[in-house]
């Protein structure tokens, strides 16, 4: 089955014609007795649809939103199964929904109940990527902590009142939480979700 690799207003660079171009429309090729796209062409207003290996991603290493173990965290558009582009008019992309995958495999990550997005699509887009970028963030918050380090005691004290703030959110991310009534912190965590 195929998986859309880029999302549609994405900026791609398409070789065999040597331009940027904008992905306008994404276009899944459907066969009868499969739940899935077979295959996934995409429309950048050239004048033909081109294959995912045809284009390349707009190579920009500050939007990288990378984990410590070299992941990429991605926003991906996944299909609404239950409404069609016209019942979901008002949606920012109609027919679709986000999916942050965090797995290079594009297996893990956040999406959300169909109800719930279309309850507010906005406010679940912004969810979306604020999630893919968090990566970024948190390198960002590391980044303002090493200059504070070594500034020496010259940086103003609201910005070390920052970088303590930022080692506190840090610390609470990190921290395991503890077991409640013999469970195990597997079921706990599970149960704060």
């Amino acid at each position: 089955m195929a998986k859309a690799i880029y999302q549609r207003n994405q900026k791609v660079w398409v070789e065999s014609v040597g331009a940027w171009a904008v992905i306008e429309k994404i276009v899944p090729i459907w066969a009868k007795g499969f739940d899935e796209p077979v295959k996934v062409t995409y429309d950048v207003g050239l004048g033909r649809e081109f294959a995912a290996h045809e284009l390349q991603p707009e190579q920009d290493s500050d939007r990288e939103a990378l984990t410590e173990d070299g992941t990429r965290w991605r926003l991906l558009r996944a299909k609404n199964k239950w409404q069609t582009e016209q019942e979901t008019r008002g949606h920012p992309f109609p027919g679709t929904y986000p999916v942050v995958v965090t797995d290079p495999n594009d297996w893990g990550g956040w999406r959300v109940p169909g109800a719930e997005y279309d309850r507010d699509p906005h406010r679940i887009e912004f969810q979306a990527r604020l999630i893919a970028n968090a990566p970024r963030l948190l390198s960002l918050a590391r980044h303002v902590v090493k200059l504070v380090e070594e500034s020496h005691g010259d940086a103003p004290p609201e910005l070390h009142q920052v970088a303590d703030d930022i080692l506190k959110l840090e610390r609470h991310l990190l921290e395991i939480p503890a077991a409640v009534d013999g469970a195990s912190p597997d079921a706990t965590a599970h149960a704060a979700e």
